[in-house]
């Protein structure tokens, strides 16, 4: 099991494919992701990886983020996270992930927060249809109509879909097509609607329901000092042969 991503919601266009369709996608775009710490089993009882990305004023920052992150001797994040991943696929502390991470056509998984509506109506939170238009009903068109029952068992029973908050919850949607990779921006481009506003936070994890590519990188593409992902070191016998 690998780690995911931490990456913003920049928005929404489109892409044409080589046969001349189109494909809504959403941009996303991984902003300085790195490792800012890692959970072991002797220490924590699980292993995984905690992820910082994008940039936040030090000021901003409390104490004890402030000294978690210059142990890790990187800037201060603006958003945390923690992966879960097997022993074998740890990172180490102060690597920063890639787009790469992730290969065109493979599936993931997207968890985000939802944008908030506030107080909301039945008709609108729970897509109920109303009351009729006539025959009596007067200024209650919209509500949601019965709450409970009799006086058995005469109460109304819990999880009743009546009007209340809506939105801002954290929401998971799975096998998302990964359409394109731009590696020059950093740039992942995912199918579809993904949960979020734009410049939310998103993290991307390879799809549970779906098995990943033979040929993702293991345990995770790094990006280089050129930008890129870090290519791996040639054998001895090819350094020798340049």
């Amino acid at each position: 099991m690998r780690t995911g991503l931490l990456a913003k919601k920049v928005g929404m266009t489109r892409i044409y494919r080589e046969d001349g369709t189109h494909v809504p996608v959403t941009v996303m775009h991984v902003d300085g992701c790195q490792v800012i710490g890692q959970m072991t089993e002797d220490k924590n009882g699980y292993v995984a990886l905690q992820l910082g990305a994008g940039a936040r004023k030090a000021k901003n920052v409390n104490k004890a983020d402030r000294g978690q992150f210059a142990k890790a001797n990187v800037e201060p994040k603006a958003e945390i996270a923690e992966f879960r991943v097997s022993s074998d696929n740890m990172v180490d502390i102060g690597a920063e992930l890639s787009a790469e991470h992730f290969l065109p056509g493979q599936k993931v998984d997207v968890t985000g927060t939802t944008i908030g509506k506030g107080f909301a109506g039945a008709m609108k939170r729970w897509n109920f249809g109303g009351l009729r238009a006539t025959h009596g009903v007067s200024v209650s068109h919209r509500s949601h109509g019965s709450t409970g029952q009799r006086q058995d068992p005469g109460r109304v029973f819990k999880n009743k879909k009546m009007a209340g908050h809506m939105g801002a919850r954290q929401r998971t949607t799975q096998n998302i097509e990964v359409v394109r990779i731009d590696v020059a921006r950093n740039l992942i481009l995912l199918k579809g609607a993904i949960p979020g506003p734009k410049g939310g936070w998103v993290a991307i994890r390879d799809a549970v329901k779906t098995a990943a590519p033979k040929d993702i990188p293991t345990p995770a593409a790094i990006r280089g000092k050129g930008g890129a992902a870090a290519a791996p070191e040639a054998p001895a016998e090819e350094k020798g042969a340049e």
